[in-house]
């Protein structure tokens, strides 16, 4: 008879730990933090020149630099029974870690930087989006977002590289117009 109770007993515990529970995913502007080095991302402001706060890397012979990230906070709660697990994704530009070189802070050079934060956006979305199709419980609740997470970094490592590859930089023009309206169209499927 223990021995049933036992097992009925690990039973009901691994069918309440394996249960989904509801998922709200939410875009935040900002995490809380009092961080005045970050600029987090709204598609309605774009980037200046006076945001790129860095000390120039002089023998790179890139223009400038563009240091952007986006994360997540994530926690669960419980309440009469129901699990809710809470998602919060933001997207960020690092002031002190960007940069620009004197003479080199033109509307062109810019136009490239801001698209570097804006592929970041994009993969933040791409993050937000896998998250829905996740089956999420309370016991692989981290696994699975740490996963995602790390899949949708990688995904923005090889945007960023392809960016910078194509156009040199910035530097072919042809190309860089060719990406100036990839981002155009993938920004506005987003907002429309």
């Amino acid at each position: 008879m223990k021995k049933w109770l036992f097992l009925i007993a690990i039973f009901l515990f691994t069918c309440k730990s394996f249960s989904q529970v509801l998922t709200n995913i939410n875009w935040v502007e900002n995490v809380g933090v009092n961080d005045n080095d970050k600029i987090y991302y709204d598609i309605n402001k774009k980037l200046v020149w006076a945001n790129f706060e860095g000390v120039p890397n002089l023998p790179n012979p890139i223009a400038a630099i563009t240091s952007s990230g986006f994360g997540y906070k994530s926690d669960m709660h419980t309440t009469n029974g129901k699990g809710q697990i809470n998602v919060y994704v933001y997207c960020y530009f690092s002031k002190s870690n960007s940069w620009v070189k004197a003479g080199r802070n033109t509307p062109y050079v810019l136009n490239h930087e801001q698209h570097h934060f804006d592929a970041t956006f994009l993969i933040a979305k791409l993050f937000i989006n896998k998250i829905k199709k996740a089956t999420l419980t309370s016991s692989n609740m981290n696994k699975v977002l740490g996963d995602l997470y790390k899949e949708c970094n990688m995904a923005l490592k090889k945007l960023q590289n392809e960016y910078d590859a194509e156009t040199k930089n910035g530097q072919i023009i042809l190309k860089q117009e060719k990406w100036n309206k990839y981002f155009e169209a993938k920004l506005n499927e987003i907002t429309n």
